[in-house]
């Protein structure tokens, strides 16, 4: 069973915003978090063996890594330490470490939590390495971006990454019976209002408790519709950032779901983009390479139209030109699907570095003066134009290499066809030797 820490470390007054006067006081109280706390999760095992060992912890905002940060500090018995790095530098890190070598002297270990850890450069985060390392400090790094993208991996090799989910509709819902309890009340929201006010929240419990505190201010005189809760809380800009993880979130996703083809889930995550603040441009470069790397032969239409998306935008600008883009996704979603070009292109490219030094046979060569021809080039050269069916059979790979067949459409799409041609060559090759 895990002890309560010090309800006094988490007394607030009453002016403080209902999500300090909500955080969790124990433990058992954190939501939406059970793969932490359950009885195999980390956060579990740390605080059943006792070991406090340097963590980052890495989710969406208002998931609760702030207050598990003060659990742990509280539960541990260490003195806790906070920061954001958007406040702070190298100079007041090196005040915290001094004064909490100071205080290892006198038996009292440090936690330092440091909110927005990614926002530190390389240099800066280098500066946690000797007393991480030595003990002096146990690091509790909170960010909302993926850790191996924004943190030295050295800094990474000596702390554990957690990962936290946001919160979903029954997390929420526990919020919101949370914050009743505290005003003694029912929220004035009708069904629809209620599910709506999740929805908004977007899995932030913080964002939850602020909207929460929005409508009990208002006082209403009767429940709040969905209309009416828009009115009085506003709505939230979209979780998304053009530069950062979210942005590659996005496109994986749609990338992945016209992969799929799952047009309908291409069309959510191309507007989920756009509402983000997504460069249009961006997102039709990345149709044009979808084109080419998921579809290719299959519908070679499907790089046109991708590039018709984009010329269309340049026209008409925005928000005309979005619908052009709109088609493309829906296009592509829906094409025959192939990597057997992308495949064939990096397998050549593979073949071409471990030969580079192989001349082509001689007899595809020009032979513009009288020593190439001397010397044999364009010897023997057989007209395509000139053989039966317009095949001549020869070969043109390198002497001295294996001919390789690279190139193996699918049975999807215009590569059926493709493949129908392959198949005639090969046969005519055969035959000719």
């Amino acid at each position: 069973m895990i002890a309560k820490p010090q309800a006094s470390l988490f007394a607030v007054s009453d002016h403080v915003p209902l999500p300090e006067k909500l955080r969790p006081a124990q433990f058992d109280e954190v939501v939406g978090q059970d793969a932490l706390f359950g009885e195999q999760g980390a956060v579990a095992r740390m605080i059943a063996s006792g070991h406090y060992h340097s963590i980052v912890l890495w989710g969406p905002p208002g998931c609760g890594k702030t207050t598990i940060a003060r659990l742990l500090s509280a539960h541990s018995g260490f003195h806790l330490e906070t920061i954001s790095a958007v406040q702070s530098g190298v100079a007041e890190l090196k005040k915290i470490f001094d004064t909490a070598r100071k205080r290892a002297q006198d038996g009292q270990r440090t936690m330092l939590f440091v909110d927005e850890i990614h926002r530190f450069n390389r240099a800066q985060q280098d500066a946690f390495l000797p007393v991480v390392e030595d003990g002096t400090i146990t690091l509790i790094g909170a960010t909302t971006e993926n850790p191996s993208f924004e943190l030295n991996s050295a800094l990474l090799s000596r702390c554990r990454v957690l990962v936290l989910s946001r919160l979903d509709g029954a997390a929420l819902e526990r919020l919101l019976q949370k914050a009743e309890a505290h005003f003694g009340k029912a929220l004035p929201l009708t069904a629809e209002a209620r599910a709506a006010i999740c929805a908004m929240a977007d899995g932030d419990g913080r964002y939850l408790l602020n909207l929460v505190e929005e409508v009990m201010d208002a006082a209403p005189a009767k429940p709040l519709d969905v209309d009416a809760l828009v009115r009085v809380a506003h709505t939230r800009a979209p979780v998304y950032d053009k530069h950062q993880d979210s942005h590659y979130n996005l496109i994986s996703a749609l990338h992945k779901s016209m992969r799929g083809s799952d047009v309908d889930a291409s069309l959510y995550w191309f507007a989920r983009m756009l509402d983000g603040g997504e460069d249009p441009l961006y997102i039709v470069r990345r149709l044009v390479r979808f084109a080419v790397e998921d579809i290719g032969m299959a519908d070679p239409q499907a790089l046109i139209q991708a590039n018709a998306a984009k010329e269309a935008y340049d026209f008409l600008g925005s928000p005309e030109g979005e619908l052009a883009i709109a088609q493309a996704v829906v296009y592509l979603a829906t094409a025959p699907k192939s990597n057997a070009q992308y495949v064939a292109y990096k397998g050549s490219r593979r073949a071409a570095q471990s030969t580079g030094s192989l001349m082509p046979p001689k007899h595809i060569l020009n032979a513009p003066t009288k020593l190439m021809k001397e010397i044999g080039y364009g010897a023997e050269y057989a007209y395509d134009h000139d053989a039966e069916d317009g095949f001549s059979g020869q070969n043109y790979f390198p002497e001295g290499m294996a001919r390789e067949a690279f190139y193996q459409p699918v049975e999807r799409g215009f590569e059926r066809e493709i493949a129908k041609r392959l198949e005639y060559w090969a046969k005519l090759r055969g035959k000719r030797g």
